[in-house]
């Protein structure tokens, strides 16, 4: 099977020293059929490289080329990668990409060209990296009335709370170390303001429930207002606050769906995963509480789901992989202000009678070192609507509201 690869950044240069190193081992997975590098399409030269005679500059050799059974894209964006991956497709190619952006906003396009051209559109290393999760949603769990899926996405800001609860790292001192060990980008807008996890339960809800839904649906809250004391109060009850995306189907069909901060308590099975690794929890009403756990980014565990996507098109021969979701004439995702859920909240200014008499039983929190007259607590469950108008009322009390997050469990 002859490939071509579009990019060779980070993330295509594992792939070519992947399909390179490991050619024997392809080889047996296959049952002796090989998977061989013919092209990849760079502006740039790489002339030290043992491989350097296979770059070319000009994609239409790709497109025009009946050898090239799979093309992989690894140039991220929705711009060229778009154009690329369309056109081979519509050349009756199976294409395979990491490119979360694309796969989210225009997934459903792609996915009706390749099954209208009986070709596959794989993208393994879009939502997690190196760990699997679409391929076991899709294969093992096509069945299982999966209720709920989410979870820590994005590695960077999971490193980054991760300081901030062990070692009380301030949120600015925290993302410095990651930019210096290389977690985090130069500009790490689209890590910190939630973008990236958007993206990717876009993709996961999309797939489990089988209609498209885009970022733009999906209301997103990044981390930079998570305060020390947010953390403390989290530790106090052996939680902590991660960076969530969640997509859950609601009891009229509906889904609700959204990227944030959230307070995790101790009984969350994500609340232990820490540092750079990404864990996505599946709710199934057949199989239970699944979960899936690792290093979600990086050179190499990225390119070894690219590779396990080429298997997949070399095992395919002409058959369609179950991925496959359809647009949605109308949105399904829920009014995300009146879904019920509970919340950490914390103020200063008022005492507990005038807060039960508000919110109702409450659980307090009482992290050690707390101000004078600061209060934290989890509601009831009530909605985000519901919620701002009470504490619009405490406000008019004399309350300060320092914080609120959901509460995920």
């Amino acid at each position: 099977m002859k490939v071509a690869l579009i990019g060779h950044g980070v993330v295509g240069a594992g792939v070519a020293e992947l399909l390179l190193k490991q050619a024997d081992v392809i080889k047996k997975r296959t049952g002796g059929e090989s998977i061989d590098l013919k092209y990849i399409l760079e502006i740039r030269d790489f002339p030290d490289l043992s491989y350097s005679d296979r770059f070319i500059r000009d994609f239409s050799v790709i497109e025009g080329d009946p050898e090239i059974h799979t093309v992989v894209e690894a140039i991220g964006g929705v711009g060229a990668a778009y154009r690329f991956d369309k056109a081979a497709l519509l050349a009756g190619k199976n294409v395979v990409t990491s490119n979360k952006e694309l796969v989210a906003e225009k997934g459903a396009e792609l996915l009706a060209i390749a099954k209208e051209k009986n070709v596959n559109f794989l993208f393994e290393a879009a939502v997690c990296g190196g760990v699997p999760v679409i391929r076991p949603i899709y294969r093992c769990l096509g069945a299982a009335d999966i209720q709920l899926v989410g979870g820590i996405l994005n590695g960077t800001t999971n490193y980054i709370l991760t300081k901030m609860l062990r070692e009380h790292t301030e949120f600015q001192d925290a993302l410095r170390q990651a930019q210096a060990l290389g977690y985090a980008e130069t500009d790490p807008t689209a890590d910190i303001m939630g973008d990236d996890a958007c993206r990717k339960i876009c993709i996961l809800a999309s797939l489990v429930f089988g209609k498209a839904v885009r970022p733009a649906q999906v209301p997103a809250e990044g981390i930079m207002d998570i305060q020390p004391e947010d953390m403390a109060c989290a530790e106090s009850v052996h939680g902590a606050v991660k960076l969530i995306g969640c997509a859950e189907r609601l009891t009229d069909g509906t889904l609700s769906i959204w990227v944030a901060p959230a307070f995790l308590r101790e009984n969350c099975p994500l609340r232990t995963v820490d540092g750079v690794f990404n864990a996505m929890l599946v709710r199934s009403g057949t199989a239970g509480d699944l979960m899936f756990y690792g290093k979600g980014a990086g050179k190499l565990p990225t390119a070894s789901s690219i590779l396990a996507d080429l298997l997949e098109c070399a095992e395919a021969k002409g058959h369609l992989r179950g991925v496959f979701w359809e647009d949605a004439s109308k949105s399904v995702t829920a009014d995300a202000g009146s879904v019920p859920g509970k919340h950490y909240i914390r103020l200063g200014g008022l005492d507990e009678a005038a807060i039960e008499k508000l919110f109702g039983p409450v659980d307090y929190l009482r992290p050690e070192g707390a101000p004078p007259g600061e209060r934290a607590f989890l509601t009831i469950p009530i909605s985000p609507k519901t919620l701002d108008m009470l504490l619009d009322l405490a406000c008019k009390q004399g309350a300060e509201v320092r914080s609120k997050l959901r509460v995920f469990e």
